[in-house]
């Protein structure tokens, strides 16, 4: 929360199953062009929310698998944890309201009672969450038993039904509604209430979210029917909450447009020989579009390749220069010739890019320093082939389009959970006028 000073222009609280993520979708291609659009337009005065029924472990699972951003607070367990940037340090003041009338062993004792509730895996009971599958013809039953038993035994709790087979009970105070009400408060605390929010979801356990007053709100298009009826009884009347025509990201891609939230064109949707307009220049869109551009070049979905290789040497200055991590320095137009032997060399292989944390700082009048991570699926998984991370350093200087002018790179030793590729950083020196 305090990366950003001022308020944030748009905050997406959203879930991640079936609604950011689509488990459907082998390509994953609705999310990266979520993530395009976030990285190139959002991320610098901006905030992402997950907010999930997942545990930590089965969210860090989920990072493994799927091509994601890493967002500024992960709300998880069904609104019971909240934490904070990559570190996930979490909020001790939401686990001291959460406290409040509520004895995980009473809960674990009554439900235990009671034969139908199939308790879930141990990675998925937390603190303040008892996870248990149920029928979905007896969930409705069953809550209600469960409801009156516990509150006989003085407890406060909420028992949240949503997937088709998913009984969570929790404290009275927790879930994502609640969880994100507590950050709206701490924003207001701060002055830094969001501008803009808009809340996402798919199942019945994000209900909670749509219920928060003055957000904007989509339930993706497969939407699950528990949220649908949720929407009919509650808020059918609520212009700010829509139906999305599309699919998990794709449908919060269309609902930033529909609202008028900002812009909701992803970079992938732009075809390579669109004309660029000035709204799209800068220096994060530039980082975004070139790491694309490297994708499709490794994917052999660059017409024209030798064309294309001999617009980026022109747009080279003369002195512009690499220098490989052993020191030695070469030309930087020789070094784009190279880029000959690697076109295609992923084809057919699934290989996708994606960048991450994407945030240029302004250094003098026209270059900025652009921090950003890489992200990499060779073979179809994402993993860190090594504890060497790298830095890169990108001059540019254009008057009508970039032009670069200088290539460093270097390594750095550390690691960083489940990236494949890099830590990156780009200085940018750049004009759009």
């Amino acid at each position: 929360m305090d990366r950003l000073e001022t308020s944030a222009r748009l905050m997406i609280v959203s879930d991640l199953d079936h609604t950011m993520v689509d488990h459907h979708d082998p390509e994953n291609l609705s999310l990266l062009r979520f993530n395009a659009l976030w990285e190139s337009k959002y991320r610098h005065d901006s905030l992402l929310v997950f907010s999930t029924g997942r545990s930590p472990t089965l969210y860090k699972q989920l990072r493994k698998e799927k091509p994601m951003l890493t967002p500024d607070i992960t709300i998880m367990s069904v609104g019971t944890e909240i934490t904070y940037g990559i570190s996930m340090v979490p909020d001790d003041g939401w686990v001291d309201i959460l406290n409040k009338k509520w004895d995980r062993n009473i809960v674990v004792e009554e439900a235990s009672k009671v034969p139908e509730l199939k308790l879930q895996s141990e990675t998925e009971q937390r603190p303040h969450k008892v996870s248990f599958y149920v029928d979905k013809s007896k969930a409705q039953e069953l809550t209600k038993e469960l409801s009156e038993k516990l509150a006989k035994r003085e407890l406060d709790v909420k028992i949240i039904y949503s997937g088709g087979m998913d009984l969570d009970i929790l404290p009275k105070s927790a879930g994502k509604g609640q969880a994100l009400a507590y950050l709206f408060q701490k924003f207001k605390k701060e002055g830094k209430s969001p501008k803009n929010t808009l809340v996402c979801g798919d199942s019945g356990n994000d209900a909670e979210l749509f219920s928060i007053p003055e957000v904007y709100g989509v339930m993706v298009s497969n939407a699950q029917e528990e949220l649908l009826q949720w929407h009919a009884e509650n808020a059918k009347h609520n212009s700010k909450i829509i139906h999305a025509v599309e699919r998990c990201a794709g449908g919060i891609i269309q609902a930033i447009g529909q609202f008028g939230l900002g812009p909701n064109t992803s970079p992938r949707d732009v075809s390579e020989t669109a004309d660029s307009h000035l709204e799209d220049a800068g220096p994060a869109h530039e980082v975004v579009k070139f790491n694309i551009s490297y994708e499709k070049w490794r994917r052999a979905e660059v017409e024209h390749c030798e064309t294309y290789i001999e617009s980026l040497k022109a747009s080279c200055l003369p002195t512009g220069s690499f220098i490989h991590p052993s020191g030695v320095e070469k030309c930087l137009r020789e070094s784009i010739c190279a880029m000959k032997r690697i076109y295609g060399d992923e084809e057919g292989k699934g290989y996708r890019v994606w960048v991450d944390r994407v945030l240029p700082t302004k250094i003098s009048s026209d270059t900025w320093l652009v921090k950003f991570v890489k992200w990499e699926v060779l073979g179809g998984l994402i993993s860190l082939p090594s504890t060497s991370l790298q830095s890169y350093y990108m001059c540019y200087s254009c008057h009508s389009s970039l032009l670069i002018t200088q290539l460093f790179l270097r390594a750095v030793k550390g690691v960083l959970y489940n990236v494949i590729s890099s830590y990156c950083m780009f200085s940018l020196t750049y004009n759009p006028f």
